[in-house]
């Protein structure tokens, strides 16, 4: 079936978005800039603020739920279905889960590059799948099994594409390793936060929307207030700030004060996130849950191309085939495999009729024109 203009147009937005949304984490990263009080110039390494503003940026769905819904019931048969009532201290688990991954991702971003950090998010499906078993009571059956392992399989080529890397100019290795691993790590968070969001969301028929408004609601106020002790606990080498502080907010602050395109680069990040979500969900419902998965998918292809063309890494064949073989296991997990069977299928059954009917059609022939002997006849 072909395509709307509307739904080219969504699948578009969401590849955009999405891509747009790590490429911009990753470039405010490698901005330098003067901090206060006359700080010698170094490196923007705020991952904390990086996340307050993408919680900034989920929160704004809640505006766009609420606008739509009053859109919505100016309509003569209106068409959303805002939910059941629910107790929004529901969503606050799952967002101090999203919190806690973010948080641990954007930091891992600034030691590795942002193609390897797109492809290692892939192994969410992993923990993801195993936590359905354990707490939703779900079944998996046998291609999302392969899909696990086979993503396995592509995790560990993509680790060692970054280990054998040359990219050691910016990041040592020691860093990319450290960096690789947090993002593993997140993606056990991330997988508990699904887990619960969709018992929540399927048990209180909730608006996606509003559930990753409220979520981002959670995320900002709670991050943001825990900025103030982070500003204090001093960690060492860890940080990168001059301060050796978990995280300085007021440094940020300066050093976008002297690099005004530091601010860019977070508002892209904080606009994308929210133009991301508002495409996926409505590609979703306007067309499928697969085609979700295959553009979030080709997003890990967009960035990768993008930052080879900017210079940002260098190109490396292990993380090509690492890239084929997560796309595989992602397919299988996802279910992806089955509208292609179903299609050959198809087209085999096709096949056969049409053998079928043209083999009865030289029986007929055969038969109209053959010449009957009468008994007795030599």
């Amino acid at each position: 079936m072909a395509w709307t203009k509307y739904q080219l147009f969504l699948a578009g937005l969401m590849l955009t978005t999405g891509s747009i949304n790590t490429l911009s984490a990753k470039w405010a990263d490698m901005f330098s800039a003067k901090g206060c009080n006359d700080d010698p110039k170094h490196q923007f390494s705020h991952p904390f603020v990086q996340a307050v503003g993408m919680f900034l940026g989920e929160l704004s769905c809640l505006a766009v739920f609420h606008i739509l819904l009053c859109h919505d019931r100016r309509r003569p048969e209106p068409k959303i279905n805002p939910g059941q009532s629910f107790n929004p201290l529901l969503f606050f688990p799952p967002a101090m889960c999203d919190m806690t991954a973010t948080s641990i991702m954007y930091v891992a971003l600034s030691m590795t590059s942002a193609s390897s950090f797109q492809m290692l998010r892939g192994a969410v499906i992993i923990f993801t799948g195993l936590l359905s078993v354990a707490f939703l009571g779900r079944r998996l059956v046998f291609s999302q099994w392969l899909g696990i392992v086979i993503t396995i399989l592509g995790l560990v080529i993509v680790g060692l594409a970054d280990f054998f890397s040359g990219n050691r100019d910016e990041h040592k290795l020691s860093e990319v390793i450290t960096g690789d691993l947090l993002i593993i790590m997140a993606q056990v968070i991330v997988s508990v936060q699904m887990v619960l969001e969709e018992k929540f969301v399927y048990k209180h028929d909730v608006h996606p929307l509003k559930a990753v408004g409220t979520e981002g609601f959670f995320g900002f106020v709670v991050l943001s207030l825990l900025l103030i002790p982070m500003y204090f606990i001093h960690v060492g080498s860890f940080s990168d700030n001059p301060r050796q502080v978990l995280e300085d907010a007021l440094d940020a602050f300066c050093q976008i004060g002297h690099e005004p395109l530091i601010l860019l680069a977070l508002l892209g990040n904080t606009v994308s996130i929210a133009f991301f979500n508002f495409a996926g969900i409505s590609v979703t419902k306007e067309i499928s849950a697969t085609t979700r998965m295959v553009l979030d998918s080709l997003r890990t292809l967009v960035i990768w191309v993008v930052s080879l063309a900017l210079g940002w890494e260098h190109f490396h064949g292990l993380q090509v085939l690492g890239f084929l073989v997560l796309l595989l296991g992602t397919a299988l997990y996802n279910g992806l495999h089955r509208p292609l069977m179903a299609r050959m299928l198809c087209f085999a059954r096709m096949m056969n009729t049409e053998e079928e009917d043209s083999a009865g059609e030289r029986e007929r022939l055969l038969g109209n024109g053959q010449v009957q002997v009468a008994p007795g006849d030599s």
